[in-house]
């Protein structure tokens, strides 16, 4: 009896990017602000590139962007820009669509790391952790941090404690997240379609059965939201020039 051969893998960052961040205080979205000599968004995409193991990106831009033409292209594998949507799932189904037709036909089984444009500090090793962790089943996984600080429930009405949640087993969820290119669009779809409220991928595959692996990266992955995260980010950008 002959063996079928075996289909090689092939990974594709995703990076939506058309969120304004109004937090940021800042006339331009978050994504665009200059950061060692580059906008966020630069920092982002080029971590992902950086890893030998994705052979390209898709990102997702807002309908009237006026930033990214501004932006250097020459990037070392092939980007491709597709129009975002008014949430976040939109952008990231976008991008996720236009992939799938662009690899039609190719033997290979595709996977998608769905990284934020705002988390500029992410490291190579551990997006190479990822890959090599959470591309073994069908169930992907995505980066994430063990909670070590007490963790407060709110009241629902008033600003009071309503109870202190146990922290173990608790992760920060990070971003990339990785998962099977056609069960992350079926998993949007049917998040999408059934009205269920998706913060990140690994929620939609969580509905969709899924039991996405938490692979523990470092916690100066962070995402800016705030003025100051900025500031923190080029600082853990200092240092981790300084390691390498």
């Amino acid at each position: 009896m002959t063996q079928s051969p075996q289909v090689s893998k092939q990974f594709w960052a995703i990076i939506p990017a058309a969120g304004v961040g109004r937090r940021m205080n800042s006339q331009q979205p978050k994504q665009y602000l200059s950061l060692h000599q580059k906008t966020v968004i630069e920092h982002s995409l080029q971590r992902m590139l950086d890893v030998d193991a994705i052979a390209g990106a898709v990102i997702a831009l807002g309908k009237t962007d006026e930033y990214w033409q501004d932006i250097p292209q020459n990037f070392s594998k092939p980007v491709h820009r597709v129009e975002g949507g008014k949430e976040r799932y939109d952008s990231v189904l976008n991008a996720l669509l236009y992939l799938q037709q662009h690899l039609k036909g190719a033997a290979t089984e595709n996977w998608v790391l769905v990284h934020d444009a705002a988390r500029p500090c992410v490291r190579e090793s551990d997006i190479n952790k990822l890959i090599n962790a959470a591309s073994q089943h069908d169930n992907g996984g995505l980066l994430a941090s063990p909670v070590r600080d007490t963790m407060k429930r709110q009241q629902l009405k008033g600003t009071g404690v309503d109870q202190t949640v146990d922290r173990n087993g608790l992760y920060h969820a990070l971003t990339p997240q990785m998962f099977k290119l056609d069960l992350l669009i079926r998993a949007l779809k049917n998040a999408r379609q059934n009205g269920q409220p998706v913060t990140d991928d690994a929620s939609a595959m969580e509905l969709a059965g899924y039991h996405p692996q938490l692979v523990e990266g470092h916690d100066d992955n962070i995402k800016i939201t705030r003025p100051f995260d900025l500031t923190l980010a080029g600082l853990y950008m200092q240092e981790q020039m300084k390691e390498s």
